[in-house]
């Protein structure tokens, strides 16, 4: 990535950035929705992917990132509503909160990487990789830095299921109740711990590592995101 590239996205990431700020603190307390949730879950992508470029070659995300936060930017442009969060000036509340975004966000940036690494697996095998797939790192550097972010995002959801558990009363001003929200982000959490696992016991990797980041990606998507979805667009509640 040159250094005008870099230049350009950190101004785009600013821009972006205080607009999202405005939206979520701007008319006092904190406001959230789902088109929030997007936009903001794709601008730490976008963020961790630039900052990440300094240390190892992201070209081929380039593609992929960029123009998904930037699509996702204008949601809540389309999707405005959204409501109050309560209790969100709760010390135990911003970190639930800061270590659920950027799980998503790592965890965005593996499901991207997976399909990318779907199309340069596909390409191998059909000798077909052209000049720019030629030019990328080898398949299977990316399938470290694929492993570091899964484990990095793993990490970080784990401890926000775990404040969650342990402070829902504080967080939420009521008991911890099971409901589709919860089991699909353990079940998310399930699949990850599992596919970490089987990479330390078995060594998996290639086509099997990457169903298994894409079934749980899809998961932690469906756990808020999807529900919120449904509730704020579909239902027409907040």
């Amino acid at each position: 990535m040159s250094y005008s590239e870099r230049f350009a996205i950190a101004c785009a990431l600013l821009l972006q950035g205080l607009s999202l700020h405005d939206a979520l603190f701007g008319n006092g307390g904190m406001r959230f929705s789902f088109s929030l949730a997007l936009s903001l879950m794709l601008w730490l992508a976008a963020l961790i992917y630039w900052l990440e470029s300094f240390r190892s070659r992201m070209d081929g995300l380039q593609p992929a990132v960029l123009p998904t936060a930037a699509l996702c930017a204008l949601f809540p442009v389309f999707f405005p509503q959204s409501r109050v969060i309560a209790h969100a000036e709760a010390s135990v509340f911003k970190l639930h909160f800061l270590a659920a975004m950027l799980a998503y966000s790592l965890f965005t940036l593996s499901a991207l990487q997976a399909v990318f690494m779907s199309v340069i697996e596909k390409r191998l095998h059909q000798k077909s990789l052209g000049p720019f797939l030629s030019s990328l790192p080898p398949l299977l550097r990316m399938e470290t830095l694929l492993f570091q972010q899964i484990g990095a995002g793993f990490v970080l959801l784990s401890v926000a299921l775990g404040s969650g558990i342990l402070f829902s009363e504080t967080l939420f001003g009521k008991a911890m109740r099971i409901d589709h929200k919860t089991v699909f982000a353990f079940a998310s959490w399930g699949i990850f711990a599992a596919l970490l696992a089987g990479r330390l016991i078995y060594g998996w990797r290639g086509r099997v590592a990457l169903r298994w980041t894409m079934t749980g990606f899809l998961f932690l998507m469906l756990a808020y995101v999807g529900s919120r979805f449904v509730i704020e667009v579909l239902l027409g509640r907040l």
